[in-house]
């Protein structure tokens, strides 16, 4: 199984990198699309499927913690799990992002490897990217 992923940065550049680390990392990536601030990225949504949100903290317009409120109180967007990237790793803040309704937080600089676990993390598949079988049996079922 394969992943749509919005990417929300307002630097074209680091846009570019997260994605070529995404890719690098090994994590199913099907549709990549791209957002330069809070603002576009729910215009991105109105148009995508999106399975993923990794999206900075420091936007002009609507920054990332807007951007977690926003998706909170929408009933089509509030179940996208949303991951904060910033250099401003301090608990303070990371407790911040988790408050608003991040799901993963990732401190730059970060490794391909690091992105991919907290991507697998948060989407709830396992190592190899697919979602687990329910170890329960069919016949357990209520119905």
């Amino acid at each position: 199984m394969s992943f749509n992923v919005l990417i929300v940065d307002d630097s074209g550049a680091m846009r570019a990198v997260i994605k070529k680390i995404i890719t690098i990392s090994g994590f199913k990536m099907s549709g990549c699309f791209e957002a330069a601030n809070g603002r576009e990225a729910l215009d991105q949504l109105k148009k995508n499927w999106v399975d993923v949100i990794i999206s900075d903290v420091n936007m002009p317009e609507m920054n990332g913690l807007e951007l977690l409120q926003a998706l909170s109180r929408d009933p089509l967007y509030q179940n996208i799990p949303a991951i904060i990237v910033s250099t401003e790793g301090s608990s303070e803040r990371m407790k911040e992002a988790f408050d608003r309704g991040a799901k993963g937080f990732i401190k730059k600089p970060f490794l391909p490897e690091d992105i991919r676990s907290v991507l697998h993390d948060v989407i709830g598949v396992g190592a190899d990217g697919e979602y687990q079988e329910d170890p329960r049996n069919a016949d357990d079922g209520d119905f």
